[in-house]
């Protein structure tokens, strides 16, 4: 509709043509041509009527049209403070993802660079700096391993130091061992395996029998993460004969759902005859699924030796199993022997083995006696339970003290008539009982030559002594099987039995039976970080058979527990 005007307009032309209007070159011609059509369309608007008053403009938009609206700088403006609003008001959730990825870029930038060489035995990187330290090696026999590309078949002088039985530890700080060289912290240690939370892998858990709590990590998770565990249980062949592995396997289970790990198997295992090997190797290849694997434990549980029998088992049917074992991790009894992960050509489907270094943990017994004292703590043969008192003496426990090695000391203050105490450990550390009134003079006296370790006048002199002191009340329920087992941190087992001392007198033990004592009073000194646990009985021998029983489940319980295997 065209536009009213509220007086008419007149226009006048010349009688002559008039001159053609000059139009700069920069505009087109046909700017012309719509100017004298815009003249003749106000001329014919001008004689037409006056139309009917239009209605009302419709409500102008907020931003304004036309000259109300905003300029293009206002837009900018307005858009960079709409950004920073939504900044301000970003979630907590996505502030949480952006410190995650920070991490995880952290923790990843900590995993070995794959150009840089390493000792194929420990895992340190090599060099020609300091002597003696890991990874050192020679200058000439670098330089021509460099020159022809062999580095990743060097061993460092200290790996062939161990391999000859020497005691070279290498590991300090908070979890380490004292006496000997420290070139590594065991905080050290374990930011090296910090990558591995983020990482996509199978993540195989060792754990020694015969220092089940003491080995167990029980925050596993903080390196794994969430990547799915197989438990690996190790040294099953160190138990003493007889001992029936169905009741091991229920036990440990039931220990594991205790300790609320969700795990997806439970193997026991023995490196050195090999039993189990073939049925973790199974779990491994089905539930890796083209994935890293990496075998983590405590230090010193055997994972080195683990690696070895896998190597040695795979090799019959997987040639690339066989060509990694002439170049596999060194084995020692020196906790701290691995310093590094280590990547080892294993499976022939994809996918790389992984030996890392242990965890080293300060509440076990190997990080305070002296390194070269360390031997003593491991058992080299089946073990075999020392009973106190033994079957054929007439003494009693209540009032004595008993001293295993110059480790522990176990004060009896009320415990039946025929209460024994059993302990599993290794062989090297003797047991001495005497009156608790003489304890503290017998033990000034004998530490560091009858009650080793440690061993010596000098370091009995530097010794920290049984600071650590707990008192236990433990409870018993039944008198035909253990009450107890009191676990020592690194070094073994005490299992407690209320009636462990056959009876000569059979009125006598009825009253005693009768008698409604159900409760041993024991007082425990150890080094002041050492744990001591209190767990049910490790049915252990050929009689633990007999009392032990297992969990009675429903069919959905069942479902959900691990299943094990050996």
């Amino acid at each position: 509709m065209a536009c009213p005007c509220p007086r008419p307009l007149f226009l006048s032309f010349p009688k002559s043509p008039a001159p053609p209007l000059a139009v700069p070159a920069k505009y087109h011609p046909s700017a012309t041509v719509s100017l004298s059509s815009r003249v003749r369309a106000i001329s014919a608007s001008s004689n037409a009527p006056s139309p009917a008053p239009s209605p009302p403009p419709p409500p102008r938009p907020t931003d304004g049209v036309g000259p109300a609206a905003p300029t293009r700088g206002e837009v900018h403006l307005g858009r960079q403070l709409a950004a920073a609003g939504a900044r301000v008001r970003a979630p907590e959730e996505d502030a949480e993802k952006r410190r995650r990825r920070k991490e995880k870029r952290k923790a990843l930038s900590k995993k070995t660079p794959s150009g840089l060489a390493c000792c194929y035995g420990c895992g340190a990187p090599l060099h020609t700096g300091e002597e003696g330290s890991p990874g050192y090696v020679e200058p000439a026999t670098y330089d021509l391993k460099k020159r022809h590309n062999q580095l990743r078949t060097v061993l460092c002088g200290r790996c062939k130091l161990l391999s000859h039985g020497h005691m070279v530890t290498a590991v300090g700080g908070h979890g380490g061992y004292p006496g000997g060289k420290q070139f590594v912290t065991a905080e050290e240690l374990r930011e090296k395996l910090s990558y591995l939370h983020h990482e996509k892998a199978l993540i195989v858990k060792l754990v020694d029998i015969v220092d089940f709590n003491g080995s167990f990590l029980a925050r596993i998770r903080d390196f794994a993460g969430a990547n799915p565990i197989v438990l690996v249980i190790t040294k099953v062949d160190l138990l003493p004969r007889d001992t029936d592995l169905n009741c091991i396997g229920d036990w440990v289970v039931e220990s594991v759902v205790r300790k609320k790990l969700n795990v997806l198997s439970v193997h026991l295992t023995s490196s050195k005859s090999l039993v189990g090997i073939t049925g973790v190797i199974s779990e491994i290849q089905q539930e890796k699924k083209a994935r890293d694997v990496y075998i983590l434990g405590s230090a010193n549980v055997g994972k080195s030796a683990f690696i070895s029998a896998m190597l040695k088992t795979m090799a019959y049917k997987d040639p690339v199993a066989a060509a990694a074992q002439k170049y596999k991790p060194i084995q020692s009894a020196v906790p701290g022997t691995t310093l590094g992960p280590i990547q080892i050509e294993a499976f022939l489907g994809g996918g790389k083995l992984y030996d890392t270094p242990g965890v080293h943990l300060h509440h076990r017994q190997a990080a305070v006696i002296h390194a070269d004292d360390l031997p003593s703590l491991a058992p080299q043969s089946r073990l075999k339970g020392r009973c106190f008192p033994a079957n054929d003496t007439d003494v009693e426990l209540s009032g004595n003290t008993l001293f295993w090695g110059g480790l522990v000391r176990i004060d009896v203050v009320k415990a039946l008539p025929r209460t024994r105490l059993t302990f599993y450990g290794p062989k090297k550390l003797n047991i001495n009982m005497v009156p608790t009134t003489g304890a503290d003079e017998f033990y000034k006296r004998e530490v560091g030559v009858t009650l080793t370790p440690p061993t010596g006048q000098e370091r009995a002199e530097g010794w920290c002594g049984l600071d650590g002191v707990r008192e236990l009340k433990i409870k018993y329920e039944e008198l035909d099987r253990p009450a107890s087992d009191i676990a020592i941190s690194g070094l073994g087992w005490i299992t407690v039995e209320p009636l462990g001392v056959p009876s000569s007198d059979p009125d006598g033990s009825i009253e005693e039976e009768n008698s409604g004592i159900g409760e041993l009073h024991l007082t425990v000194h150890v080094p002041k970080p050492v744990e001591v646990f209190v767990r049910s009985p490790l049915p252990v021998g050929k009689v633990a058979s007999q009392w032990y029983r297992y969990q009675e489940l429903t069919e959905a319980e069942e479902e959900l527990r691990p299943k094990w295997h050996y």
